[in-house]
């Protein structure tokens, strides 16, 4: 109920840039730096949302004060924007290490990203930050998400529904299960935008969505439970075809997700885990 409620909450406050900075290299790169590093494995996912939370905050500030800036000065309309874009630009790389290493701290793993390591890699890539601008970077980024940085990812969301399903009697193969589960998430956060794309041609039916219909989808390429639900789901079809569909009917009564929504999402992953068009 708890997960239910946060996952409401932050889709009813839901930037219209979100996702983003979900980018499948951006991904790819936090998910390559974790395994580099030996993190737990919430910690990537938990990169990522920070990233992407930090990063729309910080272009929506740098919005405003572009637009106050070119209010309170007519001279250098482009010059204050250029500028304010270089800033992110150039210290990208910057906040994208910052946030691994707050989420390999918040993972509670022993095997946290210190400064020197961080350095290292920095270092590697030509970048010549200090200790001191480390430390700073990490502070801007939780100030800028008012410290509240401890965001459930849908992993965590998956592992409670399988601890649900569990409890209810599903008698499922735990650990196979948890591990395809968190290779499909692997996967829908690699193969994010395609993934939604045939999720939302196949939820209206038609393939050439409008821009409103795009942009009203929004909502459920964000809807965390609708990822574990459905990542379960394609999860327990490639393992135990036989307990499919046991499986979805208990998932629709724990969320409240339909069914169809489930099979849908469902068809959506496995046609581009399979890369064809019959499920």
């Amino acid at each position: 109920i708890h997960l239910a409620m946060e996952n409401e909450q932050y889709l009813s406050e839901l930037s219209d840039q979100a996702g983003c900075f979900k980018d499948s290299q951006i991904v790819e790169f936090i998910f390559l730096l974790s395994e580099k590093w030996h993190l737990d494995q919430s910690a990537r996912y938990q990169a990522v949302e920070l990233l992407e939370r930090f990063m729309i905050k910080q272009v929506e500030q740098v919005c405003q004060s572009s637009r106050e800036n070119v209010r309170s000065s007519e001279q250098g309309q482009g010059s204050s924007w250029s500028s304010l874009k270089d800033q992110i630009c150039d210290t990208f790389v910057l906040r994208l290490v910052s946030c691994i290493q707050l989420a390999s701290k918040l993972s509670l793993h022993y095997n946290i990203v210190n400064s020197d390591t961080a350095l290292q890699f920095l270092r590697s890539l030509k970048y010549s930050y200090t200790k001191q601008e480390l430390l700073e970077s990490e502070l801007a980024i939780m100030k800028t998400l008012h410290y509240q940085i401890n965001v459930s990812t849908p992993l965590a969301y998956v592992e409670l529904l399988l601890e649900v399903l569990g409890h209810n009697g599903c008698l499922l193969p735990a650990k196979p299960l948890h591990q395809m589960c968190t290779q499909l998430l692997d996967f829908s956060y690699l193969t994010r935008d395609p993934i939604y794309d045939t999720l939302l041609k196949v939820a209206i039916e038609n393939p050439t969505p409008s821009k409103l219909q795009v942009a009203k989808f929004l909502a459920v390429k964000e809807d965390f439970m609708l990822l574990a639900v459905g990542i379960i789901s394609t999860s327990v079809f490639i393992l135990d075809p036989g307990h499919w569909m046991q499986v979805v009917e208990h998932l629709n009564c724990i969320t409240g997700i339909t069914s169809q929504s489930i099979l849908e999402f469902s068809y959506a992953v496995l046609r581009h885990v399979v890369g064809g068009t019959t499920p």
